[in-house]
């Protein structure tokens, strides 16, 4: 307000006011009206000025209002036993927990997903799809399975017209289809996944039933959505969509409005989820199969039928996980193993080679590295949304360098040396938002993977694959060390898993140290952005070098991806996971 005071001229006039927060025009109103908007106006609209007009001696050219003295460490843990890492503490809990009563890092794979079902339902769930990393250390042999989703074959394509209105979202920049078929509702449902990966996970290594992995999901969703104010919070930034379909606003909003965790000490909300309890009671007793051929099947089909979507019998009956062989690619003397085909797999094959050709370690993470990763990742991406999609010749761009050889993300190593690296996905924060009325299913968006105009290789057409963003993989140090990355976060996944390798394989760094390196991202075409922890002279040549923003690290909108990660050297187990996420732990089996 000082400053404005100072411009007012004796005749009441004002002059020109500064360009950062005003257009011309505003000089015109009257001295009282434009001191009582200025501030309001400039936190409204977030009028910056560019970057070539700043005094290049400011040291915060953030637009926030958090402090920048917050300091937040979350350390490794280490242990001889096994670790879960993931997004929910909780989940991860239930995982440890199948470990220690003599599972395999399959069985706590299978436990921690549909525990996840109940308490991170904006994230994944029976509804969504995805992909995993294993490793069988008995036989020392790598696997992936990939249950991503595809276009139900009954989609009509006529049923997404373009309106000519711009872009839909900032998540994708596809062309906007008529009444947003393609992002929310029952129409933007693709065929899930999850299940049938979970059943194939289970088939070839489990050693605890079905049954059993199960039914602490069920457990915890007969007790309720417990609402804290992350709950809230992620409710809340969904809740305008969420309100749109009955079963949805039954579930998560309270009257149309988002849950509010009390401020008593001894009070508590829970939302409760009993239709979720009786699917999951159900499933754990009649098998994986019923959700593709049997009850289960019927009543997801019949409900999303009714209200105007896809999605039939037939696409669940004929739904399959598929056992693949990982991409093996070479790395500074070691191997990162990820997974093949329409998953950020291929794309990450093409930003390490280039890291192999152009990055010269040091002793820490410089500004040349910084820059590399930059470099490195904004070709990856150019090819990847250029030309990557369900077509033959174009599945595995950025992987054809290499010999013959897609959200929540959690790893896991058992005592015995086995590793997963897990990324599932709703797409979207609640993915459709749409909740199937009779089993209380939250619902993926999976059609918003798809460009809505006709002739690209990712355009829309009934069967055909998403085009996915998750990159989960497992990498050999070359210096005895092994470690499961992954993460979520859309297209920023592919930066932090590739910068979390590079930290681990080009630097030496253990977890503690890698999980608190500041990363970049650069998977928004020209944009770099950094983290504001960086240090000055890396920030300075991103700067000169780049369209370079900075922000600070944060819970939502995340500006840089989550992830969760597993390390074992020798025979230690290290476990990580990302410091910001409120919920995210690594716990060990007790």
């Amino acid at each position: 307000m000082t400053t404005r005071r100072q411009s007012a001229r004796l005749d009441g006039s004002v002059a020109a006011p500064s360009r950062a927060c005003f257009t011309p025009a505003m000089s015109l109103l009257p001295l009282d009206v434009l001191v009582g908007r200025d501030v309001a106006l400039c936190v409204r609209f977030a009028i910056v000025e560019p970057r070539h007009q700043r005094n290049e001696a400011t040291t915060d050219i953030m637009p926030h209002q958090f402090s920048r003295a917050q300091y937040i460490r979350k350390p490794a843990i280490k242990a001889k036993s096994g670790i879960v890492a993931a997004q929910s503490r909780r989940a991860a809990e239930v995982g440890a927990q199948v470990l220690a009563a003599g599972g395999d890092c399959v069985d706590a794979i299978v436990a921690t997903t549909f525990a996840l079902n109940a308490l991170e339902p904006w994230m994944s769930g029976m509804g969504g799809g995805g992909a995993m990393v294993l490793y069988r250390a008995t036989e020392n042999r790598y696997e992936v399975i990939d249950y991503g989703m595809r276009a139900p074959q009954s989609l009509h394509v006529a049923d997404y017209p373009l309106t000519g209105e711009g872009a839909a979202s900032d998540l994708f920049p596809w062309p906007r289809v008529k009444d947003d078929r393609n992002i929310h509702g029952p129409g933007s449902i693709a065929v899930p996944g999850v299940v049938a990966g979970m059943e194939e996970a289970h088939r070839r290594h489990a050693k605890l039933p079905w049954k059993d992995l199960l039914t602490p999901a069920a457990t915890i969703a007969g007790e309720g959505l417990l609402v804290d104010w992350w709950t809230t919070l992620m409710i809340a930034s969904t809740a305008a969509d969420l309100r749109r379909y009955p079963a949805s606003a039954e579930t998560f909003l309270n009257d149309g409005l988002p849950p509010n965790a009390p401020w008593g000490i001894k009070a508590e909300t829970r939302l409760p989820q009993e239709k979720l309890k009786a699917t999951l009671a159900h499933l754990a007793i009649a098998g994986p199969r019923d959700f593709y051929q049997g009850d289960l099947a019927k009543s997801i089909a019949s409900d999303i039928s009714a209200d105007g979507g896809s999605l039939s019998v037939e696409d669940l009956a004929t739904f399959r996980a598929h056992l693949r062989e990982p991409l093996a690619i070479p790395y500074r003397g070691g191997k990162v193993f990820a997974t093949p085909e329409l998953t950020a797999g291929p794309t990450l094959a093409h930003a390490l080679r280039l890291l192999q050709q152009n990055l010269k370690p040091a002793s820490t993470p410089d500004a040349a590295a910084y820059a590399e990763y930059a470099l490195a990742l904004q070709s990856a991406y150019r090819q990847r949304l250029g030309d990557m999609g369900d077509a033959d010749g174009k599945r595995s761009l950025g992987a054809e360098y290499l010999a013959p050889a897609c959200t929540t993300h959690f790893s896991v190593v058992d005592r015995h040396g086995n590793m997963a690296a897990v990324t599932q996905t709703l797409l979207s924060t609640f993915g459709s938002k749409y909740v199937t009325p009779y089993t209380g299913i939250p619902m993926n968006n999976g059609i918003m993977w798809f460009d809505p105009t006709p002739g690209t290789t990712n355009s829309l057409a009934p069967g055909k694959r998403c085009l996915t963003n998750y990159t989960p993989v497992i990498a050999e140090t070359g210096d005895g060390r092994r470690l499961a990355i992954g993460a979520s976060g859309g297209r920023r996944i592919l930066p932090a898993v590739m910068q979390l390798a590079s930290f681990a394989m080009d630097f030496g760094m253990d977890l503690d140290t890698a999980i608190h390196q500041p990363r970049i991202d650069a998977s928004e075409g020209a944009v770099v952005i950094g983290d504001s922890r960086l240090p000055t002279d890396v920030r300075k040549a991103l700067a000169a070098r780049f369209d370079y923003e900075e922000t600070q690290v944060q819970a939502l909108p995340m500006k840089f991806a989550c992830p969760s990660v597993v390390m074992r050297e020798g025979d230690v187990n290290s476990g990580a996971v990302e410091i910001f996420q409120p919920w995210a732990d690594a716990v060990a089996e007790a």
